[in-house]
Parts: structure tokens; sequence; C-alpha cells
């Protein structure tokens, strides 16, 4: 095993002992795999890079590196795409531990030896592993031990170089692991071009749920930065609600821009919500929500919610109107009532028809101050006509009643 620090300044030697340079940095290629694999050396000689590769090199150690013949190849180094350099990309950068959930700094990487292959397998984040780059060749307190985070649990490495786009597209899957609400509290602790980096790396549905537990200042950035078509799509995932919300935070301009790339039914979810001001019932509403004619029956409701492609992710209330394709309201049921009621009684015969609504234009914080004193998870938004034009739901509520610190302790109902 060796660490990174270790050879970084070491001579090369060549095939006859004779010094020709220093190790300058380590390249690894990055892929598929865990633990990338180490595919040269960038050796320094005065002024000038080169690389060796590692069919050259035939020992590397503390000692430094030897190599094979006594001919050198000095043409200048040049980065290649998928290339990751551990002394300039990795060492003092940031990354995501997706076993810990935790963002820490690199302070040393670990090498393995493995059939003839040395390949990165840790990185070293103790104080230990600092210390050591300041006393490569033996410190005190090295007998301490340290704590090595398993590259196979590396989520992103916050790098400055194009090599993080290939490291990212081997590491989605490790990200897809954490629960949105993990990798947006991570990815806000980064620089706001890591935090955009990691978004692009997820697949459309995970990056809308993890920009929902952002900031919507932080959510519209992150959108502005990226390709249009893409954030357009994750738009799409996102609930209306927190879209329309985001749009409104963006230049104007661009909100339009993306507005217009935004296709189907989620385009027209949202072009109804956008009419209202930020502060009313209208603004703070969803428009997913469930409605079932009352003339169903509780075994034909129960039926129609199994076959639904998709549902809301709040789906605790029911909502009753007169007929089918109708958004006139006449009641509402509880998915719990539903449940325990005779499956032959139609829904008119168990929904409750006094329940609590908001208008449209009523004040947020009125709607908001409703859905606390009378315990509810959702409130339906009745329009002039009597027709259900959305919910307010228990999440979006306690955002205006409690304090900013405390919001962000709290978890997402229904995300």
């Amino acid at each position: 095993m060796l660490y990174l620090s270790q050879i970084i300044g070491r001579p090369i030697f060549d095939a006859r002992g004779d010094k020709i340079a220093v190790i300058n940095d380590v390249i690894v290629r990055y892929g598929e795999e865990d633990y990338p694999p180490v595919i040269g050396i960038i050796a320094r000689y005065r002024r000038r890079q080169f690389f060796i590769p590692n069919r050259d090199v035939s020992d590397l150690g503390e000692t430094g590196a030897r190599m094979r013949s006594t001919v050198l190849d000095l043409t200048p180094f040049m980065r290649r795409t998928g290339e990751v350099l551990l002394g300039k990309d990795v060492l003092d950068n940031q990354l995501i531990d997706v076993d810990g959930k935790r963002v820490v700094r690199v302070n040393d990487v670990q090498l393995i030896k493995a059939a003839e292959l040395w390949r990165v397998t840790g990185a070293d984040v103790s104080l230990q592993g600092f210390v050591r780059r300041l006393m490569p060749k033996g410190f005190y307190g090295s007998d301490r031990p340290v704590e090595v985070i398993d590259w196979a649990d590396v989520g992103y490495l916050a790098t400055d170089s194009a090599s993080a786009t290939v490291q990212l597209k081997s590491s989605k899957d490790k990200l897809s692991r954490l629960h949105p609400v993990e990798i947006a509290q991570l990815a806000e602790t980064l620089s706001p071009i890591h935090r955009t980096e990691i978004v692009e790396s997820l697949d459309d549905e995970i990056a809308a749920d993890t920009l929902e537990e952002m900031s919507t200042e932080n959510q519209a950035r992150i959108l502005e930065e990226m390709d249009e078509e893409r954030a357009a799509d994750i738009l799409e995932e996102m609930s209306p609600d927190d879209a329309v919300d985001v749009l409104g935070e963006m230049d104007e301009e661009k909100a339009q821009e993306l507005f217009n790339l935004m296709e189907g039914e989620e385009k027209a979810d949202v072009a109804e919500l956008l009419p209202y001001e930020h502060d009313t019932a209208g603004g703070l509403m969803t428009t997913e929500f469930i409605v079932f004619p009352q003339n169903l029956t509780v075994a034909q409701a129960i039926a129609r919610l199994r076959e639904m492609a998709e549902t809301p992710n709040m789906i605790y209330y029911l909502y009753v109107v007169e007929e089918e394709n109708s958004w006139k309201i006449r009641g509402l049921i509880t998915l719990r009532s539903l449940i325990l009621a005779d499956p032959t009684y139609k829904l008119a015969e168990v929904m409750r028809d006094q329940f609590q609504s908001a208008h449209p234009h009523d004040s947020a914080e009125a709607v908001a101050q409703k859905i606390s004193e009378y315990n509810l998870l959702a409130l339906p938004v009745i329009d002039d006509e009597g027709d259900i034009a959305g919910i307010v739901t228990v999440d979006d509520a306690m955002e205006i009643l409690l304090p900013k610190n405390v919001q962000k302790r709290l978890p997402r109902l229904f995300g």
C-alpha cells in the first residue's frame, strides 16, 4: 500500500539507475470501475513535464519510480479525456462520502497494487493524512489510526478540472442511493458550480426531487446554468407549485424561455398557477390532487387508484366532484376512510360534505393559519364557480408559519 504523498516529488531512475526526473503527479483513468487504475506518472525535468505510461515503469514505491529502459519520450504532457490527476484534481478538494453522507476534504490518496496494477482505493481525510504530506518519509504519530474513505463510496469529487464530468458519470448511481434531502444538503455545502454539476449528474426525477429540497434561489441559479432543454425536462418533473416558484425567481426572459420549452400536461399545470400572486392561496397551491365523481362506488374508486400510472405525492385526501370530468367539488374523503368503507357504497354516501376550504385570492398566511388551526394535511382551494382549483399542503403552509432556521430542520412531508 502507498499514499500519494509518499511518491510525489520522489526521483525517477532509468534502467541503469541514473536519476532522470522526479514524479510530479500520478494519473488515473476514470471509467465505470469503483477503483480507478493508475495509467502512468507525470514526470518533471526542469520546467518540462512529460508522461511515462505504466508499461515503461518497472517499480513504483516510496523510493520513487524505476523505468524499464533508458529511452524517454519528452513530448510535453497533454491531458486526455477521462484522465484524473491525483495531485492536482483530488488533493485538498472536497468529495461526497456516500456511506457517511457527508462532505469531506481529501488530505491524501491511498493506492494499492493488485494484479500488477496500482489502483486508487481510498481517500485519507484525517489530520494524519495532512501531516504525512508534510513529512512523507515518516512523521510523529505515524502509528496512529487514519480515516480512509473507501473510493467505492465516493459519490462526487469537487474539482475545477474537466475530469469532474467523467467522474460524475461513474458516480451517478452512488449519489442516487441517497435520499434527495441528503443530496440537497450535501450539495448546498459546495460551491455553486459544483452544486449544479451534482444536479446535472442525476436523472430528471431525482434531480427534480433534489431541487425541491433546496432554497428557491438555489433552484433558480442551478437551472439557469444548465442546458435549457435539460432544465425544462427537470421543471416538468417538479411539482407545479414548486416549478412556478422557481420560474418566478428567475430573470423574466429566462423564465419565459424555459416555460416555452416545457411540454404536455406539466406545462398546462404550471400555466394554471402562473397568474396567481405568490402570497395568495393560488400562488401556494399545487394542482396535483385526485378527484372522483360522487356516483362512483368505493370499490370502483379503489380500483381506479390502483390503475393510475402516476399518483400525486399527496393522496391522503381524495376530492369528490359532481360528475365525471367535472371540477365542481361536493365533498372529500380520507384514504383511510375509503379503504375501511363498504365497497358497495357510493362516494356520495361516505364523503364529508362539510369541510374547510380557501379561495384562490385568500392570503397565503391566512391559508397557512387555517391549516394549522384545523390540524389539516391539505386544504382545497375553490374558485368562484365552486370548482376545485388546487390544494395547499401542510408542508407549504409550514414554510410560511415557521422561522427559516426551523424550516431547514423539517423534512418535506410529501416529498
